[in-house]
């Protein structure tokens, strides 16, 4: 139950998480509330999306927290000696009421936000934290714990799994506190669920409120694609004849790497990597500060030196000198890199003529004439083999394959959506025609929808609770074309997909016993979804669903073979970037904020460590809502590129099998120790079982080209 509140208090932070919702027999209702009632209909019930009515919200999630204290009540004040029956049990089993409500509330901060919608989060973020902390402190329900724990030898390991995992939680939470700190632990909880809510608020009005309005005279280098999509989004703002760029990754980097007009790239890439830095009511340095002081405040608290050293007790680093280590490992071949292909930019672009020095607007500008000069390929080329339906079906086609699932669209108006955007498909093992689950696609950007692409899950699988069927869910924010013109998408963006789909697949293919037990270590859950953009460039999806968008002639063999020589091209920008994210996340949450200035400390920072003029970090201070907004990935950002050690290695594993990546000896072993067992068994001891070792750092430096 503490990790399913932890992971609400995450999501009510705006970040891409899988919450455990479940169902408990005849739970309470509010009368005429359509937020709190069962889930009805096919599927053994699904959320009521047409019925959401905002007004609901408030009062549905109030009244799930005086049910779900009610519940730890009934626990805490059993007779009997604490078991795992009595006591983990019903824990597993509490808050069925908030886990209905929860998926509208998530829905309405990240898919369909509005001012009302923020007022009422804001309203609602210090409560959820105070009802956490009733239940995360309570001793009596912690002192059952604790007896279980002290049995926990005589447990199976999925049941010791369980008792293991909710003592430490307690424990991380501040449970064994006296009075006056576990009052002052609460405080702090509150304080930081208003400002991390804040934050998230204050990123998603300047990416709505920072939209960059073109004219024709300027759509030089543009290709046709983009410009039918800037003029669809232009006219969706009410400027017909117009283009726009919104203030979005999906829009902004296209327009950066491809439009001829350097003044405007300028502006484009300010306004985007301005995002909650500038200076007005909604600038967010002097909350990142508050953040930073109350994190660490609360560490201390429990007898950590910072919070990095709380935060990855129970990760896979376990302390932050060997997360950073890893990093720094890596960090000299990127920027030496960069450097490299900051040369190249710069001595086409003095060929050119064109008479400037290369500047961060000018990065993938360039990177994309280096491109085609250096391997002859053309991204716009590449893009018109990507079509948005075409790449939905080859990942239902790779997971077939691996998975054994099939994909098949349901009856619109069957299920009920958010928006009209969404479609919906049925998830069914091929072999046995068992019901698996569902699966929802909400693809394109629109206002009140935050950036980026996430995976959510409306209701995980467990055994305690008959009838779990899986209701999973991938958000993009592809750029929408004109009615009937199919949507084409980069590479990256293309990998991206991919990847949320592995969260997707990750959650579909459970076969956990208890509801806790679908959560994950942080360093570890971004592992198989990074595994899975792997098959993108496997022969059988490009032979089947990377067709041209006119001919439908299938990506030729000449186009594949100049994107596996360019593989390792503009890494030093992409590691680069994300890595100054990651190791500043790391110093922010290791260093002492007192009297902290974010912009000084963001600056020098990075200049020390040698970053390159010509490279921003991906996710500046004032935006960086992966760390600010909510906390599973606050001193956790690393967590990518630890993941990414284990997602080269677990390739070879594959590169070396007969049936290469469709060897079904390790696509078995892919899906029994990687994906179905979730956190059932420490990521470690998974990995092991899967590889027969632990994973190796040189397979991710050979990925990257900085080694042969």
């Amino acid at each position: 139950m503490y990790k399913k509140l932890t992971l609400v208090l995450a999501c009510a932070g705006l970040l891409a998480c899988q919450p455990s919702v479940e169902h408990q027999a005849k739970p309470a209702v509010l009368p005429d509330n359509a937020l709190t009632q069962e889930w009805l209909g096919p599927y053994n019930g699904v959320p009521a999306f047409d019925q959401m009515n905002v007004a609901d919200l408030a009062p549905a999630l109030r009244f799930g927290m005086q049910q779900s204290l009610a519940e730890v009540d009934a626990i805490t004040t059993g007779p009997q000696p604490a078991t795992f029956e009595n006591t983990m049990v019903p824990l597993e089993k509490v808050g069925a009421l908030l886990d209905r409500v929860y998926p509208y509330y998530g829905l309405w901060l990240s898919n369909l936000s509005t001012p009302e919608v923020r007022k009422i989060a804001a309203e609602l973020a210090p409560e959820l934290s105070e009802f956490s902390s009733k239940i995360s402190q309570n001793k009596a329900l912690f002192e059952r714990v604790a007896q279980v724990y002290e049995q926990r030898n005589e447990l199976n390991p999925e049941q010791r799994r369980v008792v293991e995992l909710s003592y430490q939680n307690f424990i991380s939470a501040g449970v064994q506190l006296d009075e006056a700190k576990q009052k002052r632990y609460a405080d702090i909880n509150k304080q930081l669920a208003e400002l991390r809510t804040s934050f998230a608020n204050n990123v998603l009005h300047d990416e709505e409120n920072y939209v960059t309005f073109f004219d024709e005279s300027q759509l030089a280098g543009l290709p046709a694609s983009y410009v039918k999509s800037a003029a669809a989004a232009a006219e969706a703002r009410e400027q017909p004849g117009k283009y726009a760029v919104t203030n979005t990754r999906s829009s902004m980097d296209p327009f950066l790497r491809y439009a001829d007009d350097r003044a405007l790239r300028e502006v484009v890439w300010n306004n985007y990597y301005s995002r909650g830095d500038n200076g007005d009511e909604f600038d967010n340095n002097q909350i990142i500060v508050n953040i930073l002081q109350l994190r660490d405040e609360r560490s201390k608290l429990l007898g950590y030196n910072n919070f990095a050293e709380w935060q990855l007790a129970d990760r896979m680093a376990k302390v932050p000198a060997k997360a950073m280590d890893l990093m720094m490992k890596i960090w000299p071949a990127a920027i030496s890199r960069v450097k490299e292909e900051v040369a190249d930019m710069q001595a086409l672009a003095d060929s050119r003529g064109d008479n400037i020095t290369i500047a961060p607007w000018d990065y993938r500008y360039y990177a994309e004439k280096v491109r085609l000069a250096k391997y002859d390929l053309d991204s716009n080329e590449v893009k018109n083999y990507l079509q948005l339906d075409k790449l939905r079906e080859a990942m239902f086609y790779v997971a077939g394959r691996l998975f054994n699932f099939a994909f098949t669209p349901v009856e619109e108006g069957t299920v009920p959506v958010f928006h009209p955007d969404v479609k919906v498909w049925e998830v069914k093992d091929k072999t046995s025609g068992a019901l698996v689950g569902l699966w929802y696609l909400d693809p394109y950007a629109r206002t009140g929808k935050r950036s980026g692409a996430w995976a959510t899950s409306y209701r995980s699988f467990n055994k305690l609770m008959p009838n779990q069927t899986v209701l999973s869910a991938n958000n993009s924010n592809f750029i929408k074309g004109a009615e009937g013109e199919p949507v084409l998408v980069s590479w990256d963006d293309a990998e991206t997909f991919f990847h949320e789909f592995g969260h997707a697949l990750h959650s579909l293919s459970s076969n956990v016993t208890y509801p806790s037990l679908n959560g994950g270590v942080r360093d570890y859950t971004e592992f198989q979804s990074q595994l899975l953009e792997r098959w993108l460039l496997t022969d059988e999806v490009i032979n089947n669903f990377l067709t041209h968008v006119e001919t439908g002639e299938p990506m030729p063999a000449s186009l594949v073979e100049k994107i596996n020589k360019a593989a390792t091209f503009n890494e030093g920008f992409k590691t680069t970037e994300y890595l100054a994210s990651a190791i500043m996340d790391m110093k922010y949450h290791t260093m002492d904020p007192t009297g902290l200035d974010v912009d000084s400390f963001e600056r020098d920072t990075l200049k020390a460590m040698g970053m390159p003029d010509e490279v921003v970090m991906r996710h500046r201070s004032p935006h960086f809502g992966h760390i600010f907004s909510g906390e599973s990935y606050a001193a956790g950002y690393y967590g990518y590129i630890w993941a990414e050690v284990l997602t080269s290695d677990a390739a070879e594993a594959f590169t070396e099998a007969p049936g290469g990546f469709y060897d079904e000896a390790v696509a078995k072993r892919l899906v029994d120790y990687l994906f179905s067992v979730r956190n059932a068994m420490d990521p470690a001891e998974a990995y092991r079982m899967f590889r027969g070792r632990d994973a190796n750092v040189e397979a991710l430096m050979r990925d990257r080209g900085f080694i042969d």
